[in-house]
């Protein structure tokens, strides 16, 4: 599988790890940066054209890392097309991609370590999303939000 993977100085050492990782486990890795450990970086600066290469299907899948995940997370959102969620553990590793077609798996360096990290991505990467009729339908609806302008009721 092609994938792509992002992070900043907050999840640097934890990239590293699965870069090797993935291709020892014969993946094609594209690594957005950072390439260099640099304390002063921004995630956007990594995770963006990530995402956008994801959304266009240059890459089939997404990691992207950041010191909890969260910036990473929101910041990937952003993206039309994307669907990056945060996780934790094994079962919304995969259940994510099944139920939610989930293409962007973000991480935390700070908060996760290198063996539940990558015991995460197999599951992400070893699902398929369902195409249940009820998956469809909600995923539908998520994808109408990105076609709607933002509209405030207060």
């Amino acid at each position: 599988m092609r994938i792509g993977i992002a992070t900043d100085h907050g999840a640097f050492a934890l990239k590293q790890d699965l870069v090797e990782q993935l291709k020892a486990a014969g993946h094609e890795v594209v690594d957005f940066g950072a390439h260099t450990l640099q304390p002063d970086d921004d995630y956007p600066d990594y995770v963006i054209p990530l995402a956008r290469a994801v959304a266009a299907g240059d890459v089939e899948r997404g990691i992207a890392v950041c010191g909890s995940g969260v910036g990473a997370s929101v910041c990937a959102n952003k993206v039309p097309g994307i669907r990056a969620g945060l996780v934790a553990d094994h079962y919304s590793g995969g259940q994510g991609v099944e139920h939610d077609h989930m293409n962007i798996l973000c991480m935390g360096g700070r908060t996760i370590g290198f063996y539940a990290a990558w015991d995460i991505l197999q599951a992400f990467l070893g699902a398929q999303y369902s195409q249940d009729a009820r998956h469809l339908r909600r995923l539908a609806k998520v994808a109408a939000l990105e076609a709607q302008p933002a509209r405030s009721k207060a």
